[in-house]
């Protein structure tokens, strides 16, 4: 991603890569199909640690609790004023968007974004017992999670001045939460009989 953003995406080759992680071209053709995946890296990981988050959450928790908590795990405090390679943020941030708007990046989003939704079902349908083979559930609320989580990072990419993405999740997921409790008709069991 920061060569990218520093020489444009179409100036990176696999080779520039390869050399900047310090491994030879054959080995990133080991671990990634394309420059565009092996940019995507970072975020296919955090699909993969947000469901090992919800793993390891406390039994009792309530399933909402150890979503957002798993979710936040992964979107930990930053600089406020830097990217993560020291660049000032505002710059970071226009880097990012112009490589995130680029059709050829947006495939592997698409893909990351899938992946995120398999992994977070994975785990939701583990923590109540059940599966995603035979209760749609977990795949339902894994894809309203996982848009909330685009609303937050859209929202953090178009932000100006630029604002740190942690408090966007959270905001998002609340939302997400608060609007379903508006929008749904209350329990049988608590509504009203007069």
């Amino acid at each position: 991603m920061r060569l990218a953003i520093e020489r444009g995406l179409d100036n990176v080759l696999v080779e520039d890569i390869a050399e900047a992680a310090g491994v030879s071209a054959r080995t990133f053709n080991n671990y990634f199909a394309s420059k565009y995946e092996a940019i995507c890296a970072l975020q296919q990981d955090r699909a993969v640690r947000i469901g090992e988050a919800l793993r390891a959450r406390p039994d009792g928790e309530p399933l909402w609790e150890s979503v957002t908590q798993a979710v936040l795990s992964q979107f930990g405090p930053a600089p406020d004023d830097a990217g993560p390679t020291g660049q000032p943020l505002k710059e970071w941030l226009a880097g990012v968007r112009l490589v995130v708007t680029t059709p050829a990046l947006v495939g592997e989003y698409l893909k990351v974004h899938g992946l995120t939704q398999y992994h977070l079902a994975a785990a939701i349908a583990e923590r109540l017992g059940t599966s995603t083979d035979t209760d749609m559930f977990p795949r339902i609320m894994a894809g309203a999670v996982s848009a909330a989580m685009q609303a937050a990072m859209e929202r953090w990419l178009h932000s100006d001045p630029p604002v740190p993405l942690a408090p966007l999740m959270r905001q998002s997921l609340r939302q997400l939460a608060d609007g379903m409790r508006e929008v749904l008709p209350p329990s049988p069991d608590n509504a009203d009989s007069g």
